[in-house]
Order: C-alpha cells, then sequence, then structure tokens
C-alpha cells in the first residue's frame, strides 16, 4: 500500500473551542490509485490532505508513506492548490523549473524538464509568457505541470477546479485522466462536486460531517474518459448524492447551533 493512515484523529484548539476535525480516519490508496475526497465543507477533507502532505500532525494515529511515518512534508508528495500561487515576475517556464532550482537540479535539465511537462499540459507554446497573460486553467495546468517536473511519487490535489468556469473544468477532467493515465501517479483529490469525483476517481470516500469520519466508499468502475453529463455516471452519482446532501444538512445544523451558542 502506497498511503495509510491508522486510526487518525485531528482537534484545533481555537478562542470558540476545540473543533475535532477528523475522527479515527482509517484508509489505504494503492499506488497508482486515483482516490477522491468528498465531503461538505467543513468536514475535514482539507486537514486530511494536509495531514497526508505533513504539514499537519495528527493527535492520535499514524500516517505512513511506503510503510514510513510523515513526519514532516517530502518531494515524494506535492500539493496542488485551489489558487495555482504563480510567481507573476516569472515566465511560465520558469515558473515550473521554480521547483527544480530549489531542489538543486542541474540549470540544463531543469528547462528541458519545464518544457517536457509543459508540452504534457499542452503549454509549451507558452513556455515564454507570463501569468497576467494566461487563464485561469491555463494558470491551474502551469501548477499542475510545475508539481509534474518534480517527479513526485504522488499528487495531493485540494480542490484544484473549484474557481473555474464549468466549461474550463471540464476540459481539465479531461486532460487530468490523461495525464494520469500517462504518468501512473497516485492522486488524492478533494472535492465537494459528486460528478467530479466520480469523474475523476477509482474510487470515492465519502466523509460525514464534522467531525469527518469515513462514512462511505464508493469504486467508479464506469469506462474512461468520463465526461460529467455521462448518463452512466449522472446514474452512478444518485445514491452518493443523497448522502452527500444528509451530511451537509448536518453541516448547516451544527453551524446553526455554534453561531447561538456565541
Amino acid at each position: 500500500m502506497k498511503l495509510e493512515l491508522r486510526s487518525v484523529t485531528k482537534t484545533f484548539l481555537s478562542k470558540r473551542g476545540d473543533t475535532r476535525a477528523l475522527q479515527d480516519i482509517s484508509l489505504g490508496v494503492a499506488s497508482g490509485e486515483f482516490a477522491c475526497l468528498l465531503g461538505p465543507s467543513g468536514c475535514g477533507k482539507s486537514t486530511l490532505l494536509n495531514l497526508i502532505a505533513g504539514l499537519e500532525k495528527p493527535d492520535a494515529g499514524e500516517v505512513l508513506m511506503d510503510g514510513q511515518p510523515v513526519t514532516e512534508p517530502g518531494r515524494d508528495r506535492v500539493v496542488i492548490f485551489q489558487e495555482a500561487a504563480l510567481f507573476p515576475w516569472l515566465n511560465v517556464q520558469d515558473n515550473v523549473a521554480f521547483g527544480l532550482a530549489a531542489a538543486g537540479v542541474p540549470k540544463a535539465e531543469q528547462a528541458d524538464r519545464a518544457l517536457q511537462y509543459l508540452r504534457l499540459v499542452h503549454l509549451g507554446s507558452f513556455r515564454k509568457a507570463f501569468v497576467h497573460e494566461l487563464s485561469g486553467g491555463m494558470k491551474q495546468r502551469v501548477a499542475l505541470a510545475r508539481a509534474l517536473a518534480l517527479e513526485p511519487e504522488m499528487l495531493l490535489m485540494d480542490e484544484p477546479f473549484a474557481a473555474l468556469d464549468a466549461q474550463t473544468r471540464d476540459t481539465l477532467h479531461g486532460e487530468l485522466q490523461d495525464i494520469w493515465a500517462q504518468t501512473s501517479k497516485t492522486i488524492v483529490f478533494v472535492t465537494h462536486n459528486v460528478r467530479e469525483a466520480f469523474v475523476l476517481g477509482d474510487r470515492v470516500l465519502l466523509l460525514s460531517a464534522r467531525p469527518g469520519r469515513i462514512k462511505r466508499e464508493f469504486r467508479c468502475e464506469l469506462p474512461r474518459p468520463r465526461h460529467i453529463e455521462d448518463q452512466a455516471l449522472v446514474e452512478a452519482t444518485r445514491a452518493v448524492l443523497a448522502d452527500l446532501r444528509e451530511e451537509v444538512g448536518k453541516a448547516m445544523q451544527e453551524e446553526m447551533e455554534r453561531e447561538q451558542q456565541t
């Protein structure tokens, strides 16, 4: 198993009181698998991703990568956030090469590898462009190329398409499926969109309202490439959507109760 979480619990302390984000999470992700974490806002999806990345530490339980405890960030795991976080003073190719320079990769190899992955995301002809010249979808493709250029074993994607328009998002769904097929990367993808989870994932893990627990697990065996409007996919997501709506309702009720207490 590439990734294992064993009875992981995480609590955050604040002036409003302790908030239990995750409770007794146990799961495994196989090498080369595309796993999606699905759940309502505030259920701990991003916290779970941060624990895998080594950006946070659990209060109880353990996170293992290839059988070794995750205690800090590592080059074997790269996070792609909702915001592309590109450097506006660098051109596209230099943005992609930035992490390679920090990793001590020789300068000639930096340029070659950056261009290789820009071509993989169909942006080779934009290598000399600057960030302000790119659309939102293009920025996320640059961020994806930057992550892939580091050649990590695992990509951790935190709602990277949430801020994009529907047409751009659908295009990136297709491109990400192609890239995953070509690279065989292990991907853990966070989303609150049921159809997005089923378009992309081999397996969808539904988290409950806070504190987040694994409520249900779904396997998606529909043939690829998948599209968000495919009738078979729409049918497959109906039961999941009902479960998600239930958890969203619980999350909203909890927020109202917390507001009444303040």
